[in-house]
């Protein structure tokens, strides 16, 4: 049987609610042996340096950052994990039709 998908976008600043549930959401996801992809864009890249979500990728997540966002919002991508795929809407597409469910928290 093929692993479960599960598919996060995160697009709102550090201090709102949702950076803390996709969190959550995340490892409730991965103790279940579901495989995670999450893609941050629009000021939801500004949580890819914080701790919480580089240790999400430690823990499995596969994690992509839009580079645009990066630039609009000044994170530097020198700045971000190497494990990370700096990346375009393009992918964020693939993540959507690849996954058994998506949720974008906006």
């Amino acid at each position: 049987m093929a692993a479960r998908k599960l598919g996060l976008l995160l697009s709102t600043a550090p201090s709102h609610p949702s950076v803390e549930t996709v969190v959550q959401l995340a490892q409730a996801a991965l103790r279940r042996e579901v495989e995670v992809y999450l893609y941050l864009i629009d000021e939801g890249v500004r949580v890819a340096v914080d701790p919480r979500y580089v240790g999400l990728i430690d823990a499995g997540v596969k994690m992509s950052v839009c580079a645009y966002g990066c630039q609009q919002h000044g994170v530097p991508t020198a700045s971000v994990d190497s494990r990370v795929s700096l990346s375009g809407l393009v992918v964020l597409s693939g993540i959507i039709d690849g996954c058994d469910r998506f949720l974008a928290f906006t």
